[in-house]
């Protein structure tokens, strides 16, 4: 089975589906790999280092040539796929409910397509699950970022010529990258508190050493759904919320936003009155910015500056690690791959009664089939 690399297109994207060493393992499963030139360099990987590890190396039009899976990290855009085998997969990061059009050409084009952000989350994905890897990376990233506008140090310094208080962070939002943002804020020395709308996370966040700050009431019993994401909350919550922020985010000197609605718009948690309210020289980083931002006043793409503080809106933030987001990244491909790997076949079979493959597969024989983009 012929596996194609893509080198990813997309503006600010750096990273890679397939490294060396997920190369190496592919080979040793059975397949055959071609790496579009150049598709590692961003990402600090040489051509050199995948023929090394037995792929060969070619321009787009020659690896896809036959190829029957194509690794990508962002998806390629349904004309670029000249070549493939009828029913070939697009294994990569799909975006489907902004992108939805570009699904429904992958179906009218015949190309199965395989969004690995909708991945269960139960246990036997976990290891597949780029969600959670690439937050990973951000939530430690947000806090460097932030560290890198602050005109401040974070720990606490006594010195002969006085003494520097601890810078405060304050998280919002306690998913995978919040609770590596805590944890990274807190190896920095800075005095950090967090808050969720899901009462679960509490034990996390001050398992890490942080102060939980939550608003406790009877629609928190119902804030996370069955997979494990935040629901959408309702107005009285989001009223009660925001008072609560407004008096404890004057208070801080860095704020890092991290919560996201699979299918919705970013919900807005800080308010132009609330940034307003900082101490000039603070610091917020919105990691929901380019689903619409957390912060009132965030730009993607930009750093800018509203009544003296600097909202930090960074796009795709794991490709600013590109070397170890594509690390990363690969392996949970290629863990999925892996599981789904038929040695006697010598490929892929992917049965449509498994979770995991009716999680991801969003096109099958021409149509659209996920139920997450047909229902309703």
């Amino acid at each position: 089975m012929k596996f194609a690399v893509l080198k990813e297109t997309a503006a600010s994207e750096r990273r890679v589906a397939a490294t060396p060493e997920t190369v190496r393992k592919l080979i040793g499963l059975g397949a055959s790999i071609a790496v579009e030139a150049g598709a590692g360099e961003t990402a600090s990987i040489h051509d050199s280092e995948y023929e090394a590890a037995g792929a060969t190396l070619g321009d787009r039009s020659t690896i896809l040539k036959g190829a029957e899976v194509v690794l990508a990290v962002q998806g390629p855009e349904p004309a670029s796929l000249t070549g493939v085998a009828p029913g070939a997969l697009v294994v990569a990061s799909l975006n489907p409910f902004a992108e939805r059009a570009r699904v429904d050409a992958y179906a009218a084009a015949g190309v199965d397509a395989l969004a690995m952000e909708f991945m269960p989350r139960i246990t036997r994905a976990q290891s597949m699950d780029i969600l959670s890897s690439q937050s990973n990376l951000a939530g430690y990233k947000a806090v460097l970022d932030a560290a890198a506008e602050y005109g401040r140090a974070f720990p606490m310094m006594m010195t002969a010529a006085g003494t520097i208080p601890a810078a405060r962070v304050f998280v919002m939002g306690v998913g995978v990258a919040g609770l590596q943002a805590i944890a990274t804020a807190r190896r920095l020395g800075a005095i950090v508190s967090a808050t969720d709308v899901r009462p679960a996370v509490k034990e996390q966040i001050e398992s890490l050493g942080a102060k939980a700050i939550f608003v406790e009431d009877e629609e928190t019993q119902a804030a996370e759904t069955a997979g494990g994401y935040a629901k959408e909350m309702s107005d009285a919550y989001k009223a009660k919320q925001a008072e609560m922020v407004s008096s404890h985010i004057a208070k801080q000197d860095i704020v890092v936003t991290t919560a996201l609605i699979p299918g919705r718009p970013a919900p807005r948690l800080i308010t132009d009155a609330q940034v307003a309210s900082m101490k000039p020289g603070s610091v917020i980083v919105d990691l929901a910015v380019e689903q619409g931002g957390n912060v009132e006043g965030a730009v993607p793409g930009e750093v800018v500056e509203r009544h003296g503080v600097r909202i930090v809106g960074h796009r795709n933030v794991p490709s600013r690690l590109a070397a170890d987001a594509s690390a990363f990244f690969a392996r949970n491909l290629y863990n999925f791959l892996a599981a789904f790997w038929d040695a006697e076949a010598r490929g892929l079979v992917l049965p449509d009664d498994d979770e995991i493959v009716r999680g991801v597969r969003l096109t099958k024989n021409g149509k659209v089939v996920n139920e997450r983009l047909t229902a309703g």
